[in-house]
């Protein structure tokens, strides 16, 4: 009787108290199988300049250059697609002059009539555009803005920061070390939710990009 007791207030419980959302996106997450993107030895699934632009430093991969000027956007790209995920890494971005960018690309493609270009959103990276939601060569404009003020407490500038994109169906979250800094709803349904994933180095300026620790779950 006891036992059937504790069953029932069981059930009552879950009936009056059900999960947050948060609690069941982290729960189901846990559930999902967490694979590595980059195996920090090898350019293993990507796609780029390996020869020039992108290379591999201390389990890291790096891209662009501190002593001359990046001379366009570069992509290392997947091989895979991807459509609903969390995507998480580490980066660090430096720059002596010029213009300070890059970011991470996702649910994206590359351009047919340009080698330097990705169509699709960005987790932008630099001065002024920090863990926001970006359009590349899309729409070309910012998606989701950050708070300067917020950034200002979150950024360790020169050095590694954690780094995470969720992208499930319409909905899209960026978190800049644990804080959550964007969240965004797709309102336009012809926009796909389905594309490669893209590690950017941005022309413009002598900077130098670094990211490692790329995990990412796939969301069913």
């Amino acid at each position: 009787m006891k036992y059937c007791l504790y069953c029932m207030f069981a059930c009552f419980s879950l009936f009056v108290h059900p999960p947050a959302d948060g609690q069941v996106a982290s729960n189901k997450a846990a559930k999902e199988k967490t694979v590595k993107l980059f195996d920090g030895k090898t350019f293993g699934g990507w796609d780029g300049d390996t020869g020039n632009t992108w290379h591999l430093e201390n389990t890291a991969i790096s891209g662009g250059s501190l002593e001359v000027t990046v001379a366009h956007n570069f992509f290392l790209t997947t091989e895979k697609s991807y459509s609903n995920f969390i995507l998480t890494l580490q980066f660090k971005l430096v720059c002596k002059e010029g213009f300070m960018n890059a970011g991470v690309q996702f649910r994206s493609m590359k351009m047919v009539d340009s080698s330097y270009e990705m169509v699709g959103y960005q987790a932008d990276l630099g001065p002024g555009y920090w863990a926001s939601l970006y359009d590349e060569s899309r729409r070309n404009k910012t998606l989701a803005g950050t708070d300067s003020l917020l950034i200002k407490k979150l950024l360790k500038p020169d050095d590694w920061n954690d780094f995470e994109v969720h992208a499930m169906g319409n909905h899209i979250e960026i978190f800049l070390n644990g804080v959550q800094t964007v969240n965004y709803t797709e309102t336009n349904n012809f926009i796909p939710q389905e594309g490669l994933i893209g590690l950017q180095i941005h022309g413009g300026g002598k900077t130098k990009v670094w990211y490692k620790n790329i995990f990412i779950t796939e969301m069913r």
